[in-house]
Protein backbone atom coordinates (compact mmCIF):
# COMPACT_ATOMS: atom_id res chain seq x y z
CA UNK A 1 0.00 0.00 0.00
CA UNK A 2 1.16 4.19 -0.96
CA UNK A 3 0.03 6.82 0.47
CA UNK A 4 0.24 9.82 -1.98
CA UNK A 5 0.06 13.25 -0.56
CA UNK A 6 -0.71 15.70 -3.05
CA UNK A 7 -0.58 19.90 -2.19
CA UNK A 8 -2.93 21.95 -4.58
CA UNK A 9 -4.26 25.17 -6.09
CA UNK A 10 -7.14 24.95 -4.41
CA UNK A 11 -9.66 25.64 -7.22
CA UNK A 12 -8.17 22.73 -8.78
CA UNK A 13 -9.56 20.56 -5.90
CA UNK A 14 -12.75 19.26 -7.89
CA UNK A 15 -11.02 18.36 -11.38
CA UNK A 16 -8.23 16.23 -9.32
CA UNK A 17 -11.13 14.52 -7.29
CA UNK A 18 -12.72 13.57 -10.89
CA UNK A 19 -9.82 12.45 -12.21
CA UNK A 20 -8.90 9.98 -9.26
CA UNK A 21 -12.91 8.82 -9.35
CA UNK A 22 -12.48 7.55 -12.94
CA UNK A 23 -8.83 5.67 -11.97
CA UNK A 24 -10.88 3.81 -9.47
CA UNK A 25 -10.31 5.53 -5.70
CA UNK A 26 -12.61 4.87 -3.09
CA UNK A 27 -11.98 7.41 -0.68
CA UNK A 28 -10.00 10.84 0.28
CA UNK A 29 -9.00 13.35 2.86
CA UNK A 30 -8.49 16.97 1.91
CA UNK A 31 -7.27 19.22 4.24
CA UNK A 32 -6.92 23.54 4.04
CA UNK A 33 -3.42 24.19 4.04
CA UNK A 34 -1.06 27.54 3.79
CA UNK A 35 2.08 27.39 2.34
CA UNK A 36 4.78 28.19 -0.11
CA UNK A 37 7.68 27.04 -2.10
CA UNK A 38 9.75 28.57 -5.00
CA UNK A 39 6.63 31.46 -5.85
CA UNK A 40 8.14 32.65 -2.35
CA UNK A 41 4.11 34.28 -1.53
CA UNK A 42 3.10 37.96 -3.47
CA UNK A 43 3.02 41.51 -3.28
CA UNK A 44 -0.95 42.74 -2.13
CA UNK A 45 -2.23 46.17 -2.11
CA UNK A 46 -4.19 46.78 1.29
CA UNK A 47 -5.47 50.66 1.88
CA UNK A 48 -2.60 52.20 -0.02
CA UNK A 49 -0.05 50.02 1.76
CA UNK A 50 1.60 47.08 0.12
CA UNK A 51 2.49 44.31 1.94
CA UNK A 52 3.88 40.75 1.44
CA UNK A 53 1.49 37.50 1.81
CA UNK A 54 4.25 34.37 2.24
CA UNK A 55 2.06 32.24 2.83
CA UNK A 56 -0.75 30.97 -0.27
CA UNK A 57 -3.64 29.04 0.39
CA UNK A 58 -3.29 25.43 -0.79
CA UNK A 59 -4.62 22.05 -0.29
CA UNK A 60 -3.69 18.95 0.56
CA UNK A 61 -4.91 15.46 -0.45
CA UNK A 62 -4.17 12.25 1.12
CA UNK A 63 -5.19 9.01 -0.66
CA UNK A 64 -3.78 5.48 0.66
CA UNK A 65 -4.43 3.11 -2.38
CA UNK A 66 -2.55 -0.35 -3.28
CA UNK A 67 0.47 -0.46 -5.02
CA UNK A 68 -1.08 -1.14 -8.68
CA UNK A 69 -3.19 2.36 -8.67
CA UNK A 70 -0.27 3.91 -7.69
CA UNK A 71 0.81 4.92 -11.16
CA UNK A 72 -2.54 5.97 -12.40
CA UNK A 73 -2.95 8.10 -9.66
CA UNK A 74 -0.15 9.96 -9.94
CA UNK A 75 -0.94 10.94 -13.59
CA UNK A 76 -4.30 11.36 -12.44
CA UNK A 77 -3.63 14.10 -9.77
CA UNK A 78 -0.73 15.42 -12.40
CA UNK A 79 -2.93 15.97 -15.19
CA UNK A 80 -5.75 17.60 -13.12
CA UNK A 81 -3.35 19.83 -11.12
CA UNK A 82 -1.56 21.28 -13.79
CA UNK A 83 -2.15 25.07 -14.77
CA UNK A 84 1.86 24.86 -16.27
CA UNK A 85 2.05 27.95 -14.08
CA UNK A 86 4.55 28.25 -10.62
CA UNK A 87 2.86 27.29 -7.97
CA UNK A 88 1.04 23.97 -9.18
CA UNK A 89 2.01 22.05 -6.22
CA UNK A 90 3.67 19.15 -5.26
CA UNK A 91 2.45 15.10 -4.95
CA UNK A 92 4.41 13.21 -2.59
CA UNK A 93 4.46 9.09 -2.53
CA UNK A 94 5.76 7.00 0.59
CA UNK A 95 5.05 3.32 1.77
CA UNK A 96 1.82 2.76 4.48
CA UNK A 97 2.64 -0.69 6.46
CA UNK A 98 -0.96 -1.68 7.83
CA UNK A 99 -4.33 0.42 7.66
CA UNK A 100 -7.01 -0.40 10.01
CA UNK A 101 -10.93 0.05 9.52
CA UNK A 102 -12.13 0.72 12.84
CA UNK A 103 -15.56 0.20 12.67
CA UNK A 104 -14.84 -3.69 11.55
CA UNK A 105 -11.54 -4.37 12.33
CA UNK A 106 -10.28 -5.36 8.46
CA UNK A 107 -6.86 -4.90 8.42
CA UNK A 108 -4.14 -4.66 5.06
CA UNK A 109 -5.92 -4.02 1.73
CA UNK A 110 -9.22 -4.72 2.50
CA UNK A 111 -9.75 -1.68 5.05
CA UNK A 112 -8.82 0.63 2.16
Amino acid sequence: MKKIEAIIKPFKLDEVKEALQEVGLQGITVTEAKGFGRQKGHAELYRGAEYIVDFLPKVKIEIVISDELVEKAIEAIRRAAQTGRIGDGKIFVSNIEEAIRIRTGESGLDAI
